[in-house]
């Protein structure tokens, strides 16, 4: 199984992409393009994977993904209607020779940064929004002046938390074919009981072969990016539901309380209790 390598559906009067993709358009598996990504959602909610990290995103969420850079964003469940408006633009779109002049310096330094993949937070993230939606609807030579300042906000004001820790590599066939299979099935079997025989035997490897592939690859042992995606799977459902912890426990693929515990404060450094305490003192005050 091969991932998914988008391409651009560019026409004659585009040099690059900018359009609002809505269920079922929205849906695509993991997958890795050659272009830089720029994301806003503005419908629905789900959890982000990104190289090797695994968040939650919610509606005005931006993400800046750099080139080749492997993601997937899934909707929380399959009858929620997810929108998002995506801009894909190549290194190159403006010609071969315009970043190499001295004022693009610092879009440079964020085209570099934007491959471990960005999370724009603070008033970047307001600002950017609008801009991202004023250049939809933008033509002509606006469209490149409205990238080009969206690319200049995000480095002057620098308000981004990076993700991935993973080296982001161009796709290659026969080196990134076996993580991205793993990557899927992990994405679709978390709340299920996985153990490391299992997947190894999926990827076609021994288990020490598998273990020492996974960390050389993401940077993290599959155990523990097996976790990352089940507590955040868990951090929606402490906070959207009113589920017990325990349901919530069995539910995200865990099959001990003690060990759900140990795992969710070692990702996020309280207790599931304390986690959804804290998110509803902040909606009472």
């Amino acid at each position: 199984m091969k991932p998914l390598i988008e391409k651009l559906p560019l026409s004659q009067n585009n040099s690059f992409v900018a359009n609002i993709h809505t269920t079922p358009n929205f849906e695509v598996p993991w997958h890795q393009h050659i272009e830089y990504e720029l994301i806003l959602f503005i419908r629905g909610e789900g959890h982000s994977y990104i190289g090797n990290y695994v968040g939650n995103f919610i509606v005005d969420d931006i993400y800046f993904l750099g080139s080749n850079l492997p993601h997937t964003f899934q909707k929380d469940n399959p009858d929620l209607v997810t929108s998002a408006i995506v801009i894909h633009f190549n290194e190159n779109f403006w010609g071969d020779t315009f970043l190499n002049l001295p004022e693009c310096k610092q879009i440079n330094n964020l085209l570099k940064t934007s491959l471990r993949g960005l999370y724009i937070e603070g008033k970047t993230k307001i600002a950017l929004g609008n801009l991202i939606k004023r250049l939809v609807d933008a033509t002509g030579f606006e469209r490149i002046l409205l990238l080009m300042e969206c690319l200049q906000l995000m480095e002057n004001n620098q308000e981004y938390t990076t993700l991935s820790t993973q080296e982001v590599r161009e796709f290659n066939p026969k080196n990134k074919e076996r993580i991205d299979k793993i990557f899927q099935f992990t994405i679709t079997n978390f709340q299920e009981v996985i153990k490391i025989e299992e997947v190894a035997k999926h990827a076609q490897m021994s288990v020490p072969a598998f273990c020492n592939y996974f960390k050389k690859s993401t940077k993290k042992t599959y155990i523990d990016f097996l976790n990352e995606i089940r507590v955040g799977y868990i951090c929606k459902q402490l906070v959207d539901t009113t589920k017990t912890i325990e349901s919530i426990c069995y539910e995200s693929g865990f099959n001990t309380i003690a060990n759900f515990n140990k795992q969710f404060k070692k990702v996020k450094q309280t207790t599931p209790s304390k986690y959804r305490k804290q998110f509803l003192d902040r909606v009472i005050s």
